[in-house]
């Protein structure tokens, strides 16, 4: 069947738009799943898979009150790492924790957005210019 100009043309801008938006949800589903692929490697060797954490020598982060109450620290806790005591669920755990200069500070948004909306936290998402400015706090902030 032979399509006339008019509805070809028709025709043809439909399956670019309907291919186009495949491949952009195929996009925004690999950004949103982001925060988990970095957790599984940044933190779950430590942190457990779960957010479980370890005994009292490594804090959960599954269902914490740390989380929630410090929320304008995360960002550069997560950047620079820690040292010394912290207090999470009335139990104190005083353990080295490593910073991830490497991540960008779009990873670690999207990073602190798993934390904050899983595992039984129900915290408020970052966006990306509030965990920036939360880095630039400590010279953590990469601009990306």
């Amino acid at each position: 069947m032979r399509l006339g100009g008019r509805t070809a043309g028709l025709c043809y801008a439909l399956a670019a738009g309907t291919i186009g938006v495949l491949s952009l949800s195929g996009c925004f589903t690999e950004r949103q799943n982001e925060g988990a692929q970095l957790y599984t490697t940044h933190c779950a060797s430590c942190h457990g898979d779960q957010g479980q954490g370890l005994e009292r020598l490594i804090p959960p982060v599954a269902g914490t009150d740390y989380v929630a109450r410090h929320r304008a620290e995360l960002p550069c806790l997560i950047r620079k790492g820690l040292k010394g005591p912290l207090v999470v669920n009335g139990v104190e755990y005083n353990q080295v924790m490593p910073g991830h200069e490497d991540l960008t500070d779009s990873q670690i948004t999207n990073l602190l957005n798993f934390l904050q909306t899983n595992w039984g936290n129900q915290n408020q998402p970052y966006t990306i210019r509030e965990a920036s400015e939360l880095l630039g706090r400590c010279n953590g902030s990469d601009g990306q």
